[in-house]
């Protein structure tokens, strides 16, 4: 469990979602239901068909109803990702559970899996990135600009996979400890959004 295999699921989530490259592609996730491999497939899924969207609901001539629709789909694509983020934890503190906690250790107030959701969408970053080193007829200058955000990307992805692994290795070894914070999204809950209620 390290983030050299995190990201190669990552790449081939995102590889394979481009062959169609449309938002309404079905996914079709390679590995064993309810494997950590399959919450990171499924995870890096929704994060790109997500980023996709938001780039839909942008088009500045986008009819009206047009972008409800999607602006729906986008609160519930947040919903199911926010989910999916917390089954990772659970599937991470699970593994962990039986640890001696050393006595100084310290809480961490980040989450692996949040870390983790946050390394999935630099890595959609930085593939749009590198699409932008691309596009010569955006310019000389367009281009350059690309590369030298796509070097920042690089570092960042480098520095952050650092800090997850070890933060997976504090938590193997009982140095720090973190738990599963719900995030208790109330937009999509009829009992507790005003306006669903009211409906």
């Amino acid at each position: 469990m390290n983030t050299t295999s995190f990201s190669l699921i990552f790449q081939k989530v995102i590889n394979e979602y481009h062959i169609k490259d449309n938002v309404d592609t079905v996914k079709s996730i390679g590995y064993e239901e309810g494997s950590f491999d399959y919450l990171l497939y499924d995870k890096c899924w929704t994060d790109t068909v997500q980023w996709h969207l938001e780039d839909i609901i942008r088009e500045p001539n986008i009819d009206p109803k047009k972008a409800l629709e999607i602006k729906r789909r986008i609160d519930k694509s947040n919903q199911y990702r926010t989910d999916i983020v917390e089954k990772i934890d659970d599937y991470i503190f699970e593994k962990f559970k039986d640890v001696n906690m050393k006595s100084d250790a310290k809480l961490n107030t980040e989450t692996p899996g949040w870390a983790i959701d946050r390394l999935s969408i630099l890595k959609l970053k930085y593939f749009h990135m590198h699409q932008e080193t691309l596009r010569d007829e955006a310019g000389k200058e367009h281009v350059e600009k690309a590369k030298m955000k796509l070097n920042v990307l690089h570092q960042q992805n480098e520095d952050l996979s650092i800090a997850i692994d070890q933060l997976l290795t504090d938590l193997k070894e009982g140095k720090v400890f973190a738990k599963t914070y719900k995030q208790m999204k109330m937009y999509n809950d009829p009992s507790l959004n005003p306006m669903l209620r009211k409906k």
